[in-house]
């Protein structure tokens, strides 16, 4: 069966039903990788490292001879752990393993050259029809950007912290709207407290490329004749920072100019769901979270909200903690462009997933 180059929507079509195989090092691959996609390198770090310094310092040849050796070492390596992904992804869909060979397999490099080739000749002779990505890694990164350039339908959702905003999304989630949970996507709360209870943070470019693939899948780039997205999809409020990924600038500025439909939850009942959300976390976690802003939050506020944690007070040293977030969140809604035509306050007595019913009678 010949290898066929494709382009990067033929490729991300095909992943729907076959496996992406990224033979990039170990430190490209983890560093940022299509999402989805399996590592199986064929250098390591350091092997990729002589490569390139030879193909710098000496000459072209010298870096490709460095390149033949330490794939001789892979060979036999390679197949058997192309293989077996094969394998267990197809074990999904219960197809009979005799019949795995003369499915495809998708494979890419950093930009379509020696190393997606190789492997792509090697699984070719094993039998395995193999889709290479016409420009590699690069090629998905571009059309990663062009993602966050396109017009769509958004609700934000906003609310002072403590209003179960997540809570929220979910439940819209499930009554069978579109949801993009970018918290969710950047394994982080938004918060100086973001990280309790969060796997490590994707790197600003690994969240770029989900946050660009779930935009794909979730808005099908429907458009009307204005060119702008018919498929509304809910988003939460955020600033353009999550921790320590950034949301797309032409992305977060579009959310900025989208509707906004604010839940607005008094106090008290906000300050008793944030108590009972964090109150069960390490008190040593929480105080360190509390030190992070210090500056901001004052020197007496500080001493005294970590002082009623220690104490198990979690009410009063919340309490602290939500007048400073309110007072944040208000500054940064003063500063909007256009705010009143995009604001609608949608009053809600308690922090409950039922205020999801408010707003979609808005």
């Amino acid at each position: 069966m010949p290898i066929e180059k494709i382009n990067i929507d033929h490729f991300l079509s095909l992943s729907e039903e076959l496996p992406i195989i990224d033979v990039r090092s170990p430190g490209e691959y983890n560093h940022a990788h299509i999402p989805g996609a399996y590592s199986v390198p064929v250098f390591t770090d350091e092997q990729r490292a002589i490569i390139g310094t030879a193909y710098l310092q000496e000459n072209r040849q010298t870096a490709v001879n460095h390149g033949l050796n330490y794939f001789s070492e892979r060979m036999r390596k390679i197949p058997e752990e192309i293989i077996n992904i094969i394998m267990g992804w197809k074990m999904k869909e219960d197809t009979p393993s005799s019949d795995l060979k003369h499915e495809g397999i998708l494979i890419h490099c950093w930009r379509g050259g020696m190393r997606s080739e190789a492997v792509a000749w090697l699984m070719n002779l094993y039998g395995y029809k193999i889709y290479l990505l016409n420009g590699g890694y690069k090629s998905f990164r571009r059309w990663a950007s062009a993602q966050f350039e396109k017009k769509y339908s958004l609700k934000v959702l906003g609310g002072f912290t403590g209003s179960g905003k997540t809570q929220v999304l979910n439940e819209l989630k499930r009554q069978g709207k579109k949801v993009i949970n970018l918290e969710d996507l950047a394994n982080h709360k938004g918060s100086a407290f973001g990280t309790l209870g969060e796997k490590p943070q994707p790197s600003h470019e690994m969240f770029e490329n989900i946050l660009a693939k779930e935009l794909n899948k979730i808005s099908n780039n429907r458009n009307d004749d204005n060119g702008k997205n018919i498929n509304e999809i809910w988003i939460e409020d955020e600033s353009i920072h999550i921790g320590k990924v950034g949301i797309p600038k032409i992305f977060w500025e579009q959310m900025r100019a989208s509707p906004l439909f604010f839940l607005d939850i008094p106090f008290e009942p906000r300050v008793n769901y944030i108590s009972n959300t964090y109150g069960g976390f390490d008190k040593k976690d929480l105080i360190e979270c509390i030190l992070k802003i210090q500056k901001r939050l004052g020197g007496l506020d500080t001493k005294n909200t970590i002082h009623y944690i220690s104490e198990n007070n979690f009410k009063e040293g919340f309490a602290i903690l939500l007048k400073y977030y309110d007072k944040q969140y208000a500054k940064s809604l003063e500063n909007r462009e256009n705010l009143q035509s995009l604001l609608n306050k949608v009053a809600c007595k308690n922090v409950d997933i039922s205020n999801t019913g408010k707003l979609l009678i808005q």
